[in-house]
């Protein structure tokens, strides 16, 4: 493991087993990007002839418990999508991540494009995930409340719409209130007794959430936070990625110390992140510019971690 391998993934990629598999493949925009000629003579071909017997190969190689991310732009997702549903099961679709990639070009014949598509499959039902959450940031650290105990949110501790999914067990009356309550009666009555219940003029109970307590706002399907301009990373190959985006991915979707593959490697951010987040690597790609890249990258991080302080 650990390695970046030149050639073709079909033929480099067969008996291993992984935690994860990301790719980012050629999308068929029909454009040069001199580091691969991104073309093919129909989506049919591009889809059937060229990915459908590689996203076969990573099915075979995944782990029961593990994952695929797969990055393309909307245009052709649907074609991926097709096939991921094919291969892996339609149950074992996970999510539809939209990344905002930025881009404010002038478009006169239609919308202008401004995100990626970036779907994701497990191979099981038993999968791996780990949610991620940003910080709570400013904003709603001052619509909080302060008690003896700390800064502090309420949400509702009562279903407002009873009738769409009733629980007659959870229906009793607290405070002189008739409900249908999210949690028991015992509960409630140890929820009030431990004083995590803020009480509105009506005598409506809500419940408390201190912040320390919670992880922070859990990141959703919808990616704005991360530029995708690599300030501080570019190198010389086209398509690059910010390895933030790598890093979310991989943190999200394996564990530390699994095995993440990249058939479609490039530049390695996908093997770069796999370092930083203590993770094993194989990376392959066609192109021996990807690997000449990589390998320098890697010796400036070596260089930065061996510096004198």
């Amino acid at each position: 493991m650990n390695q970046y391998q030149i050639g073709n993934n079909l033929e480099i990629v067969r008996d291993i087993k992984c935690d994860l598999i990301y790719i980012d493949p050629p999308y068929n925009t029909g454009r040069d990007f001199h580091d691969y000629n991104d073309k093919w003579k129909s989506m049919k071909i591009y889809a059937e002839e060229f990915l459908r017997p590689r996203l076969i190969l990573c099915h075979s190689i995944l782990k029961d418990n593990g994952n695929i991310v797969v990055h393309i732009e909307p245009k052709n997702s649907h074609w991926v999508r097709f096939l991921l549903d094919d291969i892996f099961g339609e149950k074992n679709f996970r999510n539809e991540i939209v990344w905002k990639t930025g881009g404010h070009a002038k478009n006169k014949k239609q919308l202008g494009r401004m995100h990626d598509t970036i779907l994701v499959y497990s191979k099981t039902g038993k999968f791996t995930f780990n949610p991620q959450y940003h910080p709570y940031d400013e904003e709603y650290l001052s619509k909080t409340k302060t008690d003896a105990r700390g800064q502090y949110t309420t949400t509702a501790i009562h279903n407002s719409q009873p009738e769409v999914n009733p629980r007659l067990n959870l229906r009793y009356e607290w405070n002189g209130h008739s409900k249908q309550w999210y949690t028991t009666k015992e509960k409630m009555q140890q929820l009030h007794d431990e004083d995590r219940l803020a009480y509105g003029s009506s005598g409506v109970p809500r419940v408390k959430r201190y912040v320390h307590e919670l992880d922070g706002i859990p990141i959703t399907d919808l990616w704005t936070d991360i530029s995708n301009t690599q300030q501080g990373e570019k190198v010389d190959y086209a398509t690059q990625k910010p390895i933030a985006l790598l890093n979310r991915i991989i943190q999200m979707y394996s564990n530390e110390k699994g095995l993440v593959v990249d058939i479609f490697a490039g530049s390695g951010t996908t093997g770069m992140s796999a370092i930083e987040n203590n993770r094993e690597y194989l990376l392959t790609d066609i192109n021996p510019k990807g690997k000449e890249i990589f390998e320098k990258r890697l010796k400036k991080v070596k260089l930065a971690v061996d510096k004198p302080n």
